[in-house]
Order: structure tokens, then sequence, then C-alpha cells
């Protein structure tokens, strides 16, 4: 178990590349910036992605980091009424694996065919529930695949601060799942590279008679953490854990910390906390045992007998409360081992 939770660990440490890619301040009105991108990712055009699906469950002790997450989903033609369910299922289960809120992760699904149609919103719903609801009415558009369209409406109209955005300087990854099963009628490299200059992560899901060359176009890069292809809407929905994993966010605690004692995560951060009968140093990673004040009463006489066996007091006091902290922590210690078996 410890060697699974290592391999996951290292794991979501690997994500913080492409963690920076989605938070660059950048602006898609820069076409210097645009030629960029498309410049980047036709370098990587030539590599098919490595990243297909394994059926296999992959487990996960990650949470996943807070999004403002937007679905693009094909229902043109060629996506079948019981296809088009599948893919449904598939973002029911994506939101069941996301820690969904006002301060968690947003979701917003835009639907396109030959138009497109914003679903719902980022700030429409924060709660799974009536989240998975809305999903479950969405209706297929039937003709055509303007892919590129469908893109652009998310940037001008999904990934907004009036949509339920979340500014740049709150530092929420924004990402784009797109599903898509055909060929783009329109243009796609530019308007991705415009997506992905304005700071949005793309993800690129192919199915079937997908066409890879436009997956490639519109992903972000590097291309094998970013394309994913399945066969069949059918296995569809096992894209779930593979997700799960990819979207995971760092456990600063669990990656590692320089706390004498506990480690208390804190949003992407920590602080340090000390065991009872201790306090924090001014390093705020250290701990010292706490000094018991025992106010010594001298009386008129002054007698030196008296003040000696208070001060004698005050050290066995103080002897005693440090053996009771001591064995505090071993209880603790024990309590957190058997937690463990």
């Amino acid at each position: 178990m410890m060697k699974s939770l290592l391999l996951s660990l290292l794991y979501c440490a690997s994500l913080l590349l492409s963690d920076a890619l989605a938070t660059y301040q950048l602006s898609a009105e820069d076409p210097q910036m645009i030629a960029a991108q498309s410049y980047a990712q036709s370098r990587n055009n030539g590599r098919p992605p490595l990243r297909t699906l394994n059926p296999s469950k992959t487990d996960s002790e990650c949470r996943s980091r807070l999004l403002d997450l937007v679905f693009i989903i094909d229902s043109s033609r060629s996506v079948r009424p019981g296809e088009f369910e599948k893919v449904k299922t598939f973002l029911a289960h994506m939101v069941d694996t996301l820690d969904v809120g006002r301060d968690g992760t947003r979701v917003a699904v835009v639907n396109y065919a030959s138009t497109v149609k914003i679903q719902f919103l980022l700030k429409d719903y924060f709660n799974k529930p009536d989240m998975k609801k809305a999903i479950s009415r969405i209706e297929p558009l039937a003709a055509g695949t303007m892919t590129g369209l469908a893109i652009k409406t998310a940037v001008n109209e999904a990934f907004t601060e009036q949509s339920g955005a979340r500014p740049r300087s709150k530092n929420i990854s924004k990402v784009a799942i797109i599903v898509t099963d055909g060929r783009p009628q329109d243009q796609v490299e530019e308007v991705s590279a415009a997506a992905r200059a304005s700071g949005i992560e793309i993800y690129a899901v192919g199915v079937d008679r997908a066409d890879m060359r436009s997956l490639q176009q519109m992903a972000s890069i590097p291309l094998d953490d970013h394309i994913f292809y399945v066969e069949t809407y059918g296995v569809i929905e096992k894209l779930t854990s593979k997700f799960r994993e990819t979207l995971c966010g760092l456990d600063p605690c669990a990656v590692g910390h320089d706390c004498e004692h506990f480690c208390v995560n804190s949003n992407s951060s920590y602080y340090c906390k000390c065991r009872n009968g201790y306090i924090l140093n001014a390093d705020k990673k250290t701990c010292s045992l706490k000094q018991v004040k025992v106010e010594i009463v001298e009386d008129p006489c002054k007698c030196e007998a008296r003040l000696a066996f208070q001060k004698k007091t005050q050290a066995t006091i103080q002897q005693l409360t440090a053996k009771l902290t001591d064995v505090s922590g071993r209880i603790e210690r024990l309590e957190n081992m058997l937690g463990r078996i």
C-alpha cells in the first residue's frame, strides 16, 4: 500500500509542469503568443499520443485540484443517441470525482454540432446532484461538427468572470476537455492556440473515427499528457479514472514538509502544529515544551526553607509535566501506527 501511495504522489508531482502551462498570465489577444503556441504545437504533431485507455481502474490518493472546468462535447449526427448517453454518463462520473462547489471546482458544459449551445455555466451549479440532473437533460444537436466554433464560444462565453470563472489572482486552473468522434468542419488550430495562450489547458478525447491531427492541433503540450483515445463510446466512461489521476492536486504534507510534529494542509500550502503541551517556535516549524508558571509568594519573614520548598515544588511540577507530555506523545504515535495497520 505504501508503494502504491508513493507512486501516486510521484505522479502527482510530475503534473506541476502541465499546471504551470494553465496558469501563465498570457493574453489571447497577443498574435505573437498565439503564433508561438501554434508553432510549438506543430512541432509535436508528428508524435502520436502515447496515452490511450487502460481499462483497469486507477486508484488515486489525490484530491482533484480546484478547477474552472468546461466540457466541450460533440453531439453531431455521427454520435448515435445511445452513444451520446454514454458521453453523459462519462460527464456524470467525472462530476462524482471532482470537489464541486462554489469554493471548489466549478463545471460548465458546451454542446456543439453545426451550432453551439452552452448547457450550463460555471456559476449555475455548485452541488453534484443538481449538476448531474442538468447533464441528464442534455439533448444532442444532430448535424455538423463545428469544433472550432465550440472552442471559441467556450473561451468567449464560458470562461469569463461574468459566467462564473474565477479571476486570475485566485490562481485557479482553467481546463477544457473536448470529446469528439469526427473531423472538424472548421479550423481548430488557430482558435485552440488562442485558447491555450489565454491560459486554458486543453485535453482532447478522441473516439472511434476521430481525426488524430485535429486532436493534436487542439490539445495542450506535451501531447502525450493531453490526448486520450478510445475505440468506442462503450468504454469512454472508464476514462474517468485516468482523468482523476491527471487532474489530481498535490497534498503538500504528503509530498514533504519540515514540521517537527504535525503538518496541516491549507489550500495549496501547509502550516505546522505542535502536540499538546508544546508551543510552536518562532521558526514556525519546531516545537518547545510549554513552561508551567508557578507563582512564588514570599512571606514577610523571607523564610529560606519555605522558598526552597516552593522552588523544589516548581521543578518537580515541570518534570512531571514533561513526562506526562512525553507519554501523551507516545500514545498518539501508537494510535497513529495502529490506525495504519
